[in-house]
């Protein structure tokens, strides 16, 4: 098998997309699993194939390593290491297998791994709190099987591999981190590298795995998961796939066919979060950008973005006109939740136009939910996805996979579920995973220039699930293009202005 082949999607997004790239759970490879092992009639062909992989990979990253802690578990992810250990000793590595006193292998493939390992002459050790020296750590402890915290004995292992200070390179799944959901119940490995074996796993892409996973890269092991009944869960999406939807324009393009957004918010104290949206939807392409908010904001709205067309408005009379002249409405950055946000709101929510709800609005729809219209689009990060739900932050996070599917289920809407591995979904359609985006994002007002590029994308024709998907992508490309060469810390929602043009072009961004 070619190298190509072996580790698929390396430094995602550097490459243009050809086609969706499917994330899978546990039970889906698990499935494929079984289907290739009996395809193959040798239960231990896969071990040996992910075994080699794991050796190939960590050669390419490491290859002036020469010591190395291999450290197994009990199951076939410990299988798949000794594997690996074994092709390290036999090509002159110092060697040592680290398990615990319980984790002896179980099931005939590990233990047949295990055997081959010791007739290589392989040294086996009992982890007794503290790792010996060496230059880097295969963590093949835990793979897709758990899903709960780990128990102290294998948590103290699992720290010490963290704090030793060499290299970590995890085979299949970070051990402690769930594959499925993203969640870190417990003690946790942070690998530098995380080779996922036969297809890519959902969880690793989304929430607190984040933190562990790395680099991940993928080896198939020859196995088409297709063949073995085995669907994915999620889309992810990377860069390269903004062209799926972002292409070029026609010659004889004009404003309205552009699309005109409507951006309704900032009270007292909050104008800003209001030019924010204004000024992310005229860089995400809108034809013309209205914006409605308190009087005093006007001139300095003006002053900050000649291109907006600011209108006063105290009251939802005020408002009807900029309502009837909408395609699409933006409202909640800044809108604040007393009587002047709440007038508005309930305007938006009559005007029967194309909705997406951000901030104080999500706020005033958990505090009185309500039917919404079915091509209505919601931004809520975790907190405001909690209010929604009537749950809390802590279960919002511990599966964000559930939770932008019952909030989808619950409004009957498109939902942007806004956070490290951003999550979108609408009924009938599948999860989206964002495959962009950093902690540099972490700042107030960057949610305000989301809803204002989604809505400009809405505006443009896409389909309120595509637009929400698109949007999400371009904010956090954008995101991640603005903070490449200065860094994360300290960055600004305005540093995304002119990354979000250059982004929604992608021919010339490419240039």
């Amino acid at each position: 098998m070619s190298r190509s082949a072996e580790t698929e999607g390396r430094r995602a997004g550097a490459r243009a997309a050809t086609a969706p790239c499917p994330l899978y759970d546990a039970a889906a490879l698990r499935a494929a699993e079984r289907g290739a092992a009996a395809a193959s009639g040798d239960a231990f062909e896969l071990m040996r194939r992910a075994g080699e992989a794991a050796w190939r990979e960590w050669l390419d990253r490491w290859s002036q390593a020469y010591s190395l802690l291999v450290v197994c578990g009990p199951g076939n992810n410990g299988g798949d290491g000794y594997v690996m250990a074994t092709h390290a000793l036999r090509n002159g590595r110092k060697v040592a297998v680290v398990r615990l006193r319980e984790h002896a292998p179980r099931g005939e493939p590990a233990r047949r791994a295990a055997d081959g390992y010791r007739d290589a002459g392989g040294a086996t050790l009992e982890f007794d709190g503290a790792l010996p020296p060496a230059e880097a750590i295969v963590d093949a402890l835990f793979g897709i099987g758990l899903s709960r915290a780990p128990d102290a004995v294998a948590g103290a292992l699992i720290e010490a591999i963290n704090g030793h200070g060499a290299p970590v390179f995890a085979l299949d799944v970070p051990s402690g981190v769930d594959a499925d959901r993203g969640a870190v119940a417990g003690p946790a490995v942070v690998a530098d590298c995380t080779l996922e074996f036969i297809a890519r796993k959902r969880g690793l892409r989304t929430g607190a795995a984040l933190d562990h996973v790395g680099e991940p890269v993928l080896a198939s092991l020859g196995v088409d998961m297709s063949e073995h009944a085995a669907y994915p869960v999620a889309e992810w999406l990377r860069a390269p796939d903004l062209g799926r939807w972002l292409r070029p324009r026609r010659r004889d393009s004009h404003k309205g066919r552009n699309g005109r957004v409507l951006c309704i918010g900032g009270d007292h104290g909050h104008g800003g979060a209001l030019v924010l949206c204004a000024q992310a939807a005229l860089r995400s392409g809108a034809g013309l950008v209205d914006a409605a908010t308190r009087a005093d904001h006007v001139a300095p709205l003006l002053a900050r973005l000649p291109e907006a067309m600011p209108r006063a408005v105290e009251s939802s009379d005020d408002l009807r006109a900029a309502l009837a002249a909408a395609d699409v409405i933006a409202i909640g950055p800044g809108l604040g939740t007393q009587e002047w946000g709440a007038l508005l709101f309930a305007a938006a929510l009559a005007s029967d136009k194309p909705l997406l709800l951000d901030a104080d609005a999500l706020n005033l729809l958990a505090a009185q939910p309500r039917a919404l219209p079915a091509d209505c689009i919601l931004t809520p990060h975790p907190g405001e996805a909690a209010r929604l739900l009537g749950s809390d932050t802590a279960r919002v996070q511990a599966d964000r996979d559930a939770a932008v599917r019952a909030l989808a289920e619950r409004y009957r809407c498109a939902v942007v579920l806004k956070g490290a591995g951003t999550l979108v979904h609408a009924p009938g359609q599948g999860v989206r995973v964002i495959g962009a985006g950093n902690p540099g994002m972490a700042v107030g007002g960057m949610g305000d220039v989301l809803s204002g590029a989604i809505a400009a994308l809405r505006a443009q024709r896409l389909d309120a699930f595509d637009a929400a998907s698109c949007g999400a992508l371009l904010h956090s490309t954008a995101g991640d293009r603005a903070a490449r060469d200065d860094g994360e810390r300290g960055l600004l929602p305005s540093d995304l202005m002119p990354w979000l043009r250059r982004c929604a072009n992608p021919r010339a961004d490419e240039r």
